[in-house]
């Protein structure tokens, strides 16, 4: 299949491409590109992507996990002490 671009533009990144990645075409520096460019993503299939659900449960979880706050603490004798007011 032959690698057709209309865009100068374009043609010229191509042709820039070809270049530094040494391929012998066009055709070939795009593919190497485009391949460089999906290796360096992270992947987006269904199985590998967390909801947005799971995201909030993890993090409630480890609130829980956490434990409650201790409701006889002092927050203004706390920071007076760490103030040293």
């Amino acid at each position: 299949m032959a690698l057709f671009l209309t865009d100068e533009e374009l043609d010229a990144l191509a042709e820039k491409a070809q270049k530094v990645l040494n391929a012998p075409t066009k055709k070939d520096a795009v593919r190497q590109a485009l391949e460089r460019v999906v290796a360096d993503t992270p992947a987006t299939s269904a199985e590998e992507k967390e909801t947005l659900a799971e995201k909030v449960k993890a993090i409630q979880d480890e609130v829980r996990r956490l434990g409650t706050p201790n409701p006889n603490f002092d927050q203004k004798a706390f920071l007076d002490d760490m103030w040293e007011i």
